[in-house]
């Protein structure tokens, strides 16, 4: 997308274009302006509609509609089982916090799987890249069209655009 040329521009009358220069801030009046109603927005009624209603239930509310119940508190002990279990959790959790590590013995391990030397795969890896690239038949590829879509304008243009301005 290219600018607009200053002949394609909008054209502004001479008389608007004189009284816009020869304006000046000082002629204008001071006026005060205050807002003097403030309006509650959407989210202020709706939350005062809410507090309005939830304040009616509450004082129209009537406790002799509400049934008589009784409340049976229990205190209900672990069984000895859980006791057990509990305790055995426990003394397993010390028994690895207080582990002495100085008591395990040194011992030396070998590894018997040897992974391939990397500098073989490596060699292996360019050596199936330089077959590919001697492989590569050019037949094969299609044809492409390159179209610039972003010109840059011609020294004719450019000095037009100067005259112009």
């Amino acid at each position: 997308m290219s600018s607009p040329t200053l002949k394609d521009l909008p054209k502004v009358s001479p008389t608007l274009k004189s009284e816009l220069e020869g304006f000046k801030q000082d002629q204008m009046k001071r006026a005060d302006t205050n807002e003097k109603i403030v309006l509650p927005s959407a989210e202020d009624v709706k939350l005062e509609k809410q507090h309005i209603n939830l304040i009616q239930g509450v004082e129209g509310f009537k406790s002799e509609q509400l049934k008589r119940t009784e409340t049976n508190e229990k205190i209900s002990l672990p069984s000895a089982k859980d006791v057990a279990q509990e305790k055995t959790q426990q003394a397993f959790i010390q028994g690895v916090e207080a582990f002495d590590a100085t008591r395990l013995k040194h011992t030396a391990t070998s590894e018997k799987n040897f992974l391939p030397d990397i500098q073989a795969i490596a060699q292996e890896k360019v050596q199936v890249f330089i077959d590919g690239i001697g492989d590569f038949d050019p037949k094969v590829l299609k044809h492409a069209n390159t179209e610039e879509k972003n010109s840059l304008p011609t020294k004719e243009t450019i000095e037009q655009e100067k005259k112009t301005a």
